[in-house]
């Protein structure tokens, strides 16, 4: 495990923010810790770099405790908030140099990583010119570039696709895969599911402080999935077709709009094969067929009762 969290305990007076999180991340792995606005990701993650103090439990990060070598952790972690830390005043090329000289970059190396950094975001050619001139999304690729300019072993990303156009955030999630590929470890937080899935191998799922579930896509969604449905576009439908289907074991429900099927089936009852069959028995021409899988916004809605983005 390149991060290994235990029984952490973060608490603002009265509120609780972190409460009992245990989690593991592995190198190499690209990580999504997923949960609405408010749920405890980012203090979490200023727990792991040290910017806020924890109560109680361990974080240890490369194998190191994060408090008592705190600055051996944070040399080789990378962290791109979600609040934008770029200065107006200083050109592209300029920020990233500054934040390559945090992390000790000097002279020829410095130079050479911050191109480097610059190329990597898409913004060299703009190396000279001032954040204010830039749109949200070339401004969320410059903070990533400040982020990654040491070119660290792991990498924590907080929301950063927030705000920005399609394009800017497909160019983000390449990114973070391209990260991934040269080795680095990617920690992604996100209220939007859809990015978690095109991209993590593991998930953990976080709400009100806690870690309420963990694994990777398929194992979240066998947590929730207790039916399969199959949905058939017919060219007909006759009078015995329900009755038919429903003999299946381990169909539960059939629902009939015009043409379109849907078959409610119990889980891993193995029945696409017989709906097939039963249907050409019954002398219906198949159109369009399909199978819905659970997603990860219907493990969320299972577990807490309410939509991911709901306020």
């Amino acid at each position: 495990m390149l991060v290994q969290i235990t029984n952490v305990v973060k608490r603002y007076k009265q509120v609780i923010a972190v409460d009992q999180v245990s989690l593991g991340i592995q190198e190499g792995e690209i990580f999504g810790l997923l949960g609405p606005n408010g749920a405890g990701k980012t203090t979490l993650i200023h727990s792991i770099v040290g910017l806020v103090p924890i109560q109680s439990g361990t974080i240890e990060v490369f194998g190191l405790d994060h408090r008592r070598d705190e600055q051996a952790v944070r040399q080789q972690i990378g962290v791109v908030p979600q609040e934008l830390s770029i200065f107006d005043d200083l050109t592209a090329n300029e920020n990233v140099a500054f934040f390559g000289s945090l992390y000790g970059l000097r002279g020829a190396d410095l130079q050479a990583k911050t191109a480097q950094a610059l190329e990597f975001v898409g913004l060299l050619d703009r190396r000279k010119q001032y954040p204010k001139t830039f749109s949200g999304g070339m401004k969320r690729r410059l903070n990533i570039a400040c982020g990654i300019v040491h070119r660290p072993r792991l990498v924590i990303m907080d929301e950063p696709t927030v705000g920005i156009d399609p394009q800017s955030r497909s160019h983000i999630l390449d990114s973070v895969r391209q990260l991934n590929r040269e080795g680095m470890t990617v920690l992604y937080t996100s209220h939007y599911m859809e990015e978690v899935e095109q991209l993590c191998h593991g998930i953990a799922i976080m709400d009100n402080g806690r870690i309420i579930a963990q694994g990777t896509k398929d194992e979240l969604t066998d947590l929730v999935a207790r039916d399969e449905v199959i949905n058939v576009r017919l060219g007909t439908l006759n009078g015995n077709t329900e009755t038919a289907l429903r003999s299946i074991p381990g169909v539960k429900e059939c629902r009939v709009d015009g043409k379109d099927l849907a078959v409610i089936s119990q889980k891993n009852a193995g029945n696409l094969s017989r709906i097939m069959q039963t249907l050409y028995q019954e002398g219906l021409d198949i159109e369009a067929l399909s199978v819905e899988q659970p997603t990860l916004e219907s493990v969320f809605l299972t577990l807490t009762g309410r939509n991911l983005r709901d306020e």
